[in-house]
């Protein structure tokens, strides 16, 4: 099946779950998730992006990762990281926890704890976020935007994610937000398409 096809099946499958989500996927249009992905990341390259970028609006991220990117010439090889100057990160933007983080994800690759992209293929969700959230730093929401973005898995369902959650909450007209476990009982209903269900979550009309 190509992509097209399985974004037209997805959305047909959460069409059909009830008027509501019908009436936002005939809003919203067809899923672009594609074109927001960066599929030619490592999941080293992936998670170091998604660290500079955390708790950040999307300009100041931009300034840091660029500053980072120029200091090192270009994407830098984990050891090289390792290596870095600690004031040398501080002065591309990073706060001290960020940079122990991203130390900690370029050893983590050195060592084999961070598969490379082909190893990563080859482990299923689960167990790709078991392994990287023993990384210092490193969330399972974090893991999920790397397996969403980078990967390509279809099935994730960030139940941490406000954004999901709210949408969800206004999407069925709720006075409160489900908590966590509610969110990924509700959201097995969406399985197999959950990311794509997660995507027009967040387009959900405030």
């Amino acid at each position: 099946m190509s992509t097209t096809q399985f974004y037209a099946e997805a959305m047909r499958f959460l069409s059909a779950i009830d008027e509501d989500w019908a009436q936002l996927i005939s809003k919203v249009g067809a899923c672009t998730i594609g074109a927001e992905a960066e599929p030619e990341l490592s999941p080293y390259q992936a998670l170091v992006q998604a660290v500079a970028y955390q708790q950040l609006h999307g300009k100041a991220g931009d300034a840091i990762f660029a500053r980072f990117k120029n200091h090192f010439g270009g994407f830098p090889e984990p050891e090289q990281l390792v290596a870095a100057q600690f004031n040398d990160l501080r002065a591309c933007g990073f706060s001290g926890r960020k940079i122990e983080t991203i130390c900690g994800i370029a050893n983590g690759t050195i060592s084999g704890l961070v598969p490379t992209r082909q190893a990563a293929e080859n482990m299923s969700d689960a167990e790709l976020i078991a392994r990287l959230v023993t990384l210092k730093g490193i969330g399972q929401w974090t893991v999920e935007m790397m397996l969403i973005f980078t990967l390509g898995r279809m099935d994730i369902l960030p139940v941490d994610d406000f954004a999901v959650v709210e949408g969800y909450k206004r999407l069925k007209k709720l006075d409160i937000a489900p908590k966590r476990k509610e969110i990924a009982e509700i959201g097995k209903a969406w399985s197999p398409h959950r990311t794509i269900a997660s995507w027009y979550l967040w387009r959900v009309p405030k």
